[in-house]
């Protein structure tokens, strides 16, 4: 039933945002020279890589590495300012969702890079389901949570995985992408 959701959801947000996604190509390939997609490797599914997909936000010259370990405000350009803080940039994910290697709601997937977290969530077995569009984790403070904690949500949602809880993270999740609340660069 999860994967019929994530399929409908996907399939209909890649339509009805289509707009958004022009646009936002439009103003990227203006602004800044180089692809409009960005491509990451991420864990899915028992720690397997993928290629998640993001809007680019940052110049091409910027530094491979995580945004909270130098001043990403020399890179960000101001298109990619707007579409993180309304969040425009996650939404070619619904590719990654469409194509199973995500789900529209799950623990987010960590950075290729940070073994802490992904070692603290494959012993706490959350590798076990598909990472998230959005998750519990996310609605319940993004980037203003530590790792363990991040962890003891993503545990949470293992164990009282519902549609109900799906569709409170679904809510909360809109709720925070209006206000851009715990969004940080």
């Amino acid at each position: 039933m999860k994967r019929l959701f994530d399929i409908l959801i996907s399939v209909g947000g890649l339509i009805a945002l289509s707009p958004v996604f022009l646009i936002t190509t439009i103003l990227i390939k203006v602004e800044s020279p180089g692809p409009v997609i960005f491509r990451q490797k991420r864990p899915t599914l028992n720690n397997r890589l993928f290629n998640i997909y993001k809007f680019r936000s940052m110049k091409l010259d910027t530094p491979n590495v995580a945004t909270d370990l130098m001043d990403s405000t020399d890179y960000i350009t101001k298109t990619g300012d707007f579409i993180r803080r309304t969040s425009i940039d996650e939404l070619p994910q619904l590719v990654n969702v469409l194509r199973g290697e995500m789900s529209v709601v799950g623990p987010r997937p960590a950075l290729y890079n940070q073994y802490s977290l992904i070692d603290k969530r494959t012993k706490a077995n959350i590798h076990t389901i598909r990472p998230g569009l959005t998750g519990l984790a996310q609605v319940m403070g993004r980037d203003n949570i530590t790792d363990d904690q991040k962890v003891a949500y993503d545990r949470y949602y293992l164990n009282n995985q519902s549609f109900l809880l799906d569709m409170y993270i679904i809510y909360e999740t809109v709720k925070k992408i209006v206000t851009s609340e715990d969004v940080h660069h």
